[in-house]
């Protein structure tokens, strides 16, 4: 759910790289989504990734009745929050982009490492940050496989 549907389709295609794969308006039938009542108009904009069926997300906000959003936005995680982890082949570049839209950065750009599920060292450079919504992403860019 978004606050404000074209500050949020700006951040996702000037900070994730995304584009718009479907705009619609549409009206609430009965038991549809666990939000709003049948009836209430809003907007559904999906955006995508590179595939055309992987790396998609779903941005919702309610016309009519407006549906009043929470004064704050999150800037830490909590439970019931979701955790998106991306890969970027370029993590700076997103930080530079997100930096400069005024996005809630958690942590710049470094590099970090992991053992992989097959025993392996993947080395990364990874960040964190907030959407305009306080959607917590983590910004991950593979630089090695192995010591």
């Amino acid at each position: 759910m978004v606050r404000d549907m074209e500050r949020s389709i700006e951040w996702y295609q000037r900070v994730m790289g995304m584009t718009v794969w479907m705009d619609t308006e549409f009206v609430l039938s009965d038991g549809g989504l666990a939000a709003g009542n049948p009836g209430d108009k809003t907007r559904l904009v999906i955006l995508k990734c590179e595939h055309d069926t992987i790396g998609m997300i779903g941005l919702l906000q309610w016309l009519e009745p407006e549906m009043p959003a929470p004064t704050e936005i999150p800037t830490s995680i909590t439970f019931g929050n979701p955790t998106f982890v991306v890969a970027s082949d370029d993590a700076q570049g997103t930080y530079d982009t997100a930096k400069a839209l005024g996005t809630h950065i958690h942590k710049a750009p470094g590099e970090w490492s992991t053992t992989g599920q097959d025993g392996r060292t993947k080395h990364f450079i990874g960040m964190s940050l907030f959407d305009p919504d306080g959607y917590f992403f983590e910004v991950n860019q593979l630089l090695r496989i192995g010591d």
